[in-house]
């Protein structure tokens, strides 16, 4: 499964006034390019190996395209989850009740009926994030099964800028589908399907962002980004910092779903800095 990037780096402003030696890595993973962008004279090489194999271990983790922990878990409908999985469920969560369910895991069963062409109305009945149970043992409920797409990219974009941090790197974006930033400043470039480049954002020290957009991917009869309570997208492009950008990834998913006034009380419970909203017109602006 491929998505469109509405997210990129604009690399001669990322970079305009560092001098210093620049490097890039690009590879393939979570169903898009990644990649990481180093300033200095550090080389990547020397810690390219790690980084692969937990690149690997997150799709090992939450993949829905190959043998995974959470396949099982959904074929099984109950499992004791790994530490990555229960913190991703427990961030799931929280994101969860801070949008009044608009995020929502729970919807793969529909998303499954509906890339297979079938109403979905029986798996409609199945949806319901309140009902999956996480704990020692993570249990979902009748006919449910998960969907980590809309938060495990920013994870992925988490895990690997905290794994560079202990490997001594300070001037670092990497890019998981989200992005993340060690040192910087860093301008990224902000493009809807339909209006194209609109704005660019400068990320700093500590900062993420993602961006959710319902033209990424379609489905028979609609977008990939469902409304577990049959909303429709209201948003054509949604764009959010955080420090996390895993998130800044679900928060954007969510916010897609949502009228201004409920992205702004959701973003105060989560405590987020930016909401970047584009309309189907094409206009841009800040929350």
């Amino acid at each position: 499964m491929k998505r469109r990037r509405f997210l990129q780096i604009s690399a001669v402003a990322a970079l305009a006034g560092h001098p210093a030696q620049a490097t890039s890595w690009q590879g393939q993973a979570f169903g898009a390019q990644i990649g990481i962008d180093i300033r200095g004279a550090k080389n990547i090489g020397h810690d390219l190996n790690e980084i692969q194999d937990e690149i690997e271990a997150i799709e090992a983790t939450f993949s829905l395209h190959r043998p995974s922990e959470l396949k099982e878990l959904n074929a099984r409908g109950r499992a004791r989850p790994s530490a990555a999985m229960r913190d991703v469920l427990e961030l799931a969560r929280l994101v969860h009740h801070a949008t009044d369910g608009a995020f929502d895991p729970t919807v793969q069963p529909l998303w499954q009926a509906l890339a297979d062409s079938r109403d979905g109305q029986a798996e409609r009945m199945s949806i319901g994030f309140e009902r999956v149970e996480i704990g020692e043992e993570i249990r979902l409920g009748q006919g449910q099964g998960l969907t980590l797409n809309g938060i495990v990219q920013g994870y992925a974009a988490d895990r690997i800028r905290a794994l560079l941090i202990a490997r001594g790197y300070r001037d670092v974006l990497v890019d998981m589908g989200e992005f993340a930033a060690i040192g910087g400043p860093f301008t990224l470039g902000v493009s809807d399907p339909a209006a194209g480049m609109l704005a660019r954002l400068v990320l700093t020290d500590g900062q993420a962002v993602a961006t959710s957009s319902p033209g990424a991917l379609a489905l028979p009869g609609g977008s990939h980004i469902l409304g577990p309570k049959g909303q429709h997208a209201i948003w054509s492009t949604v764009t959010v910092e955080a420090p996390s950008a895993a998130l800044a990834d679900a928060a954007s998913t969510a916010f897609v779903l949502m009228d201004r006034k409920a992205i702004s009380r959701s973003a105060t419970k989560l405590g987020l800095s930016e909401v970047h909203l584009v309309d189907f017109e094409g206009n841009y602006g800040p929350l």
